[in-house]
């Protein structure tokens, strides 16, 4: 009897644990033993995990519990030992080559749900990257049997970069969800993410095209390879269908009005940073088969900076934003009007903690707490405060109250 009470209080303290067999014996009060100390365990859950039954005779005159870690006591189900086998495959390496065909479904997929049901932006990215990514292939191929390292260094340029066109189509694709209860605010900022890798990118080529030049400045220009000249015009024509579909974004300083606009700005700047680059080097090619001296550091060099300041403003506004920097399109002054118009009420004694910044690109989020005086009605307060904010252009506000 006291066995059977013991079972029914236990199962009422663990509901979740009644479809298992468990036979144990009645602690003593005086001395409770927990079961994370016989098992070396820190935390219970885990106690209960990693034991699938216990076995232990019932008495009621003995106070130890019969639990061990011995193979006796323990019974392992056939499907943890096949999850033991996965385990070992995958430390194998065995499960790699499936992660891998994880990897190019997923770019069919998106692929294919980009022709079906994508906008025109996404469809025309899709185009450059197959353009891209055949014109890269095909100059791998080409300098692997011609020996050229020129050509295949250029090749993993142009791979790594579409690469990064194709983030920026899966950005454009995931930003059509709706939000979620575990991302609440969407996925509208993945845009935003989009444009700052694609920025971070192309002042990393600029730095890079820095060094080349400071490289051709060093070396003998006499033994220059002038055989990628080929390889720039093809290069340069395809960029060059690139900026023709995102010519409406072929511009410095765009005014951003949505989280798209910024995208669409990114992959624009990226492919007529590769034209400059690709129209830089055919030029210092031409230049030094007219025998001009230099002409290659000074190509280099002059794209190297137009580079620079072309991607400079998408990655201080890409960079702010991901920071929740202030947002840009609301003064500080007119915020700092706010706040004097709210503490001038006589039922707010204090306000802390006022944070506003931009989700993306025309969507300003803000919070702030306002301390107001105690059994005083918090609902006035609150309209007025939403109604001042949402004129200055904060689409959402969060207002926590405390009494004084």
């Amino acid at each position: 009897m006291a066995s059977s009470r013991v079972s029914d209080q236990h199962d009422s303290r663990f509901p979740y644990l009644k479809s298992q067999s468990l036979h144990y014996h009645k602690l003593e009060a005086e001395s409770p033993r927990s079961w994370n100390a016989d098992f070396g365990i820190g935390d219970r859950r885990l106690a209960f995990s990693r034991q699938t039954s216990f076995h232990q005779s019932a008495d009621n005159d003995s106070v130890k519990p019969m639990l061990s870690r011995t193979a006796s006591s323990i019974d392992i189900p056939q499907d943890e030992s096949e999850g033991v086998c996965r385990e070992e495959k995958l430390f194998l390496g065995e499960e790699k080559v499936s992660e891998e065909k994880n990897y190019v479904v997923l770019f069919v997929s998106l692929a294919l749900r980009t022709i079906r049901s994508g906008n025109r932006p996404m469809r025309r990215l899709l185009v450059l990257i197959f353009l891209n990514v055949a014109y890269s292939t095909a100059e791998l191929c080409i300098g692997l049997l011609s020996g050229r390292i020129g050509l295949v260094s250029d090749a993993f340029h142009l791979t790594f970069g579409c690469g990064l066109l194709t983030f920026s189509l899966f950005a454009m694709d995931a930003s059509r969800r709706k939000a979620d209860r575990i991302y609440t605010y969407g996925y509208k900022r993945l845009e935003v993410l989009s444009a700052f890798t694609n920025a971070l990118f192309l002042l990393f080529m600029s730095f890079s095209l820095a060094v080349e030049a400071l490289h051709a400045f060093i070396q003998d220009e006499s033994e220059h390879k002038h055989y990628l000249i080929v390889s720039a015009v093809t290069n340069l024509l395809v960029n060059l269908i690139g900026v023709w579909f995102f010519r409406n974004y072929a511009r410095i300083n765009l005014v951003y009005r949505k989280a798209e606009d910024m995208n669409y700005h990114s992959v624009c700047l990226h492919v007529l940073a590769d034209s400059i680059r690709s129209a830089g080097l055919i030029l210092a090619s031409w230049l030094l088969a007219l025998g001009v001296k230099n002409a290659e550091v000074l190509c280099l060099g002059l794209v190297s900076v137009m580079v620079f300041m072309l991607v400079l403003p998408l990655f201080k506004t890409t960079g702010g934003i991901l920071l929740q920097m202030a947002p840009p399109s609301i003064p500080s002054s007119a915020l700092s009007k706010c706040w004097r118009q709210v503490m001038s009420r006589e039922d707010v004694t204090e306000i802390s903690q006022a944070r506003f910044w931009e989700l993306v690109p025309g969507h300003v989020v803000g919070s702030l707490s306002l301390q107001v005086k105690k059994g005083m009605d918090d609902r006035p307060i609150l309209q007025y405060v939403h109604g001042l904010y949402h004129d200055l252009g904060v689409q959402e506000l969060t207002v926590q109250t405390d009494y004084a």
